[in-house]
């Protein structure tokens, strides 16, 4: 990563920490911003901006500003912040697919407006955000969190193609993601055949590195062995 400076939002969440350590170790300075509140002292490579609320969009810029003020400049926003719920269409609440909206699809908005200013700045510009494997087709129970997430599929497209020639904006799409909170879940399904944390950190490394400067506007499916 020689230096590079990525803003991970969702940092403190389980594939957040795994994609700051990953980055951290091969030589990026981290910025990690996040709903939860954090009690890390700032250090030249790493700072963490807790109790941040980026369905606001004001929040949002203040932390994404903050960082690049610590920093000196950003490079690269991995969009990872974001939430699940599961609840059939006839029978839900049409606030879940509102708060699905919110922390899926509003938290990537809010943060790449934010950056965008930014990032432009950078040789090697980058912004990588999460969709779902389930948003290309939605099973039962999985129409708020699948419309959500196709909205960030959409805005990954519109921001490739607006900034094409400045820089690259692209999406990873993983299945099931190997978590505890997942795993809590679904306690009866087969462990093995989902995405590892390190696996999916490895794609969206990947996408922030100067081996994709010609990746634009791809939306990578990370199926696991699902």
């Amino acid at each position: 990563m020689n230096g590079q400076v990525l803003v991970i939002t969702g940092a403190l969440g389980a594939l957040g920490r795994v994609v700051s350590e990953v980055a951290l170790a091969r030589g990026a300075r981290i910025a990690g911003i996040d709903h939860a509140a954090s009690h890390m002292q700032p250090t030249p490579n790493r700072i963490e901006l807790g109790g941040v609320d980026l369905t606001d969009a004001a929040q949002a810029k203040s932390a994404i500003d903050a960082a690049a003020a610590h920093f000196g400049r950003i490079d690269a926003l991995i969009n990872i912040a974001g939430g699940f719920a599961f609840e059939p269409v006839a029978d839900g609440d049409s606030k879940t697919w509102q708060r699905m909206y919110a922390i899926n699809v509003l938290t990537a908005l809010n943060a790449s407006r934010a950056a965008l200013g930014h990032i432009s700045k950078s040789n090697a510009g980058r912004i990588v955000n999460v969709g779902a494997l389930g948003a290309l087709k939605a099973d039962a129970g999985m129409g708020p969190y699948a419309a959500s997430k196709a909205g960030v599929h959409r805005l990954t497209d519109a921001l490739a193609t607006e900034w094409k020639g400045k820089l690259t904006v692209n999406a990873v799409l993983p299945s099931i993601i190997d978590t505890e909170a997942n795993r809590a879940s679904m306690p009866n399904a087969d462990f093995s055949t989902w995405v590892q944390p390190g696996e999916l950190a490895e794609v969206i490394l990947f996408l922030v590195s100067d081996a994709a400067s010609a990746v634009t506007g791809a939306l990578i499916p990370v199926r696991g062995r699902v």
